[in-house]
């Protein structure tokens, strides 16, 4: 996934065409997702990364809030006006969440099945001209997938039920560190909205953290590690990353701007540190409502 991710950037042979079937072998026909989703999303992601309004990526609720912005519900812009409304679900949940966060992303390629499938039977996925063909060949290769993982292998190879349902769960769950790598250099970053006069770079940096780790683990964190000089080089091929790195660091220097980074074990502290802290907002809130409905005052003294 990490191939497709930088395929889905043509940062492999930069040709448009080549890169969309690498990018359909390995993440439709090999995993099941759709690469058309996923280049959709992760566009808008890195043009207003972490606003609440504009940014698929931290669109979580009722699961996960990582700001407070969510409390008042928010319309998105990219499902279509759609409203991630704050309720009793999102009270619950959202207090627990620094608890729930790694054993949700356990799960999560499951809600990125239902994502992909969603995208391709919509009139988003539609292009037109010389991109005609992706819609359908996407559709062939994840129908291709679920024959070959969902009947092949899981109906006709797997004896039980309680087997099938076993496997699926360790198959999947064996991706989470995919989905904590993916989360880690955004979700404990800024979220606030400085307007038009913010230039790229200061927001791309601002809301973006890099993950500390020696070369000889680059390939393990799959260049997802340098997340704060991909965005401000979504191009560039992943093996050139570390050796951007260094100037993206003087260029921050020279400029005034902060350059976050993180080793992988602090950066998670710092994502469970947002979550928790968030977390302890809505507990506050909730017992504001409560002593409101109960008294008639606010008790913010």
């Amino acid at each position: 996934m990490f191939t497709a991710h930088d395929a889905g950037h043509m940062a492999i042979t930069h040709n448009f065409v080549t890169d969309s079937l690498i990018g359909m072998f390995i993440a439709d026909f090999c995993c099941g997702l759709s690469i058309g989703w996923w280049k959709s999303s992760h566009n808008v992601h890195h043009l207003v990364t972490n606003h609440p309004e504009h940014d698929p990526d931290i669109q979580n609720v009722p699961l996960f809030a990582t700001c407070p912005a969510y409390f008042k519900s928010i319309s998105s812009s990219y499902y279509d006006g759609f409203t991630f409304a704050w309720d009793s679900a999102a009270d619950f949940a959202v207090r627990y969440q620094q608890y729930t966060y790694y054993p949700v992303m356990g799960l999560a390629r499951f809600n990125l099945y239902v994502l992909s499938w969603g995208h391709l039977l919509s009139r988003r996925s539609v292009n037109l001209g010389a991109a005609s063909w992706t819609r359908p060949t996407e559709i062939a290769f994840m129908a291709c997938y679920w024959f070959l993982f969902g009947y092949l292998l899981l109906w006709r190879s797997i004896p039980t039920w309680s087997l099938r349902v076993a496997f699926v769960l360790v198959s999947h769950v064996i991706t989470a560190p995919l989905h904590v790598q993916i989360t880690l250099s955004h979700w404990a970053t800024s979220t606030a909205d400085l307007g038009d006069a913010e230039s790229f770079p200061q927001r791309q940096l601002r809301t973006t953290m890099d993950v500390a780790c020696p070369r000889w683990l680059d390939f393990i964190h799959g260049g997802l590690q340098f997340q704060a000089v991909h965005h401000l080089f979504p191009r560039v091929p992943r093996h050139n990353l570390r050796r951007l790195q260094p100037l993206v660091r003087a260029f921050c220097k020279d400029v005034g701007i902060e350059y976050k980074i993180l080793g992988f074990v602090d950066g998670n502290k710092e994502v469970l540190g947002r979550l928790g802290e968030v977390a302890g907002q809505v507990e506050m809130l909730i017992k504001c409502q409560k002593f409101m409905a109960q008294t008639g005052e606010s008790g913010l003294h």
